[in-house]
């Protein structure tokens, strides 16, 4: 069951990302496109690649966590004793656990403390570009929880 939930999760935000890449595409080539017919590029360009890059990452996070795609070394778990190894990995899960819960209540807080600020090239409220900050850690929250400590990855992994 948890496998399923992870695997349609991990599709959903997939695709997400993957929208928001292309738009990302999109937007760099009417820049580059605008700065040789017109002679400039818009001003809310750099900022809006900007935004949906680093959203892309933050977003895209928990599903590189569930399939043990980020980089990592795992020497010390290969040259432990298995019990050993085993508490480790229950370690290194509890303190995902408690960082990501962390950085997205902080940062929960801190996206609504700057809504009063806008953008200078898009002039929207810096509230929503700074919600990938929360939205990305609750989601490595959410695929960790679901990942449990000892396995359970997304299907081929």
């Amino acid at each position: 069951m948890r496998k399923q939930i992870i695997g349609y999760l991990s599709r959903t935000i997939e695709l997400v990302v993957g929208t928001l890449v292309l738009t990302n595409v999109l937007v760099l080539l009417y820049g580059v496109a605008a700065r040789y017919v017109l002679g400039r590029s818009p001003i809310w360009m750099d900022e809006l690649s900007r935004f949906l890059i680093i959203g892309s990452a933050l977003l895209m996070a928990g599903v590189v966590w569930i399939r043990n795609e980020h980089m990592r070394i795992g020497l010390l778990e290969d040259l432990l004793p298995s019990p050993v190894a085993r508490l480790l990995k229950l370690y290194q899960w509890m303190l995902i656990l408690a960082v990501s819960a962390g950085f997205c209540w902080y940062s929960w807080h801190y996206a609504f403390s700057v809504g009063r600020f806008t953008t200078m090239g898009l002039g929207i409220s810096r509230t929503w570009p700074v919600l990938s900050l929360p939205l990305g850690f609750g989601l490595l929250f959410v695929f960790n929880l679901l990942r449990g400590p000892f396995g359970c990855k997304e299907g081929n992994s």
